[in-house]
């Protein structure tokens, strides 16, 4: 798909079609559907010079493995700080939140870059 804001809400169909056929429960779907918006959001945002988007999800056995890519700059998500949940609203930073969904979502989360592509792959519980 094209690293385009407008591009997500196909995403999120697709990846519901594929939660109902792959038998998730809703809470798993919730959790897939907003890791995978998250994770491509930042890229249709954030990755300068990118010109694709892929996005890989599968079934296996009580998991439901996620994997996005794009050829923009390397750049590790999850490598930015966490935000401070401790700080009212009002003196909070701006940002982070989406990466914190991430971590706490999934039972794991890695990033490598690979043939000029910057590769994220996530493990969600398939409850």
């Amino acid at each position: 798909m094209p690293p385009d804001v407008d591009a997500l809400p196909a995403l999120l169909d697709r990846l519901e079609a594929f939660a109902e056929a792959a038998g998730l429960s809703p809470r798993t779907t919730q959790h897939l559907t907003l890791v995978a918006e998250e994770l491509a959001a930042n890229v249709a945002m954030h990755a300068a010079g990118a010109t694709m988007l892929r996005i890989t999800v599968s079934r296996e056995h009580d998991s439901v493995r996620l994997v996005i890519e794009d050829d923009g700059p390397a750049f590790d998500p999850l490598s930015v700080a966490g935000p401070d949940l401790d700080s009212g609203v009002e003196t909070r930073q701006i940002g982070g939140l989406g990466v914190h969904f991430v971590r706490t979502m999934t039972r794991s989360a890695a990033y490598e870059r690979r043939d000029g592509l910057n590769r994220v792959t996530a493990l969600l519980d398939a409850g």
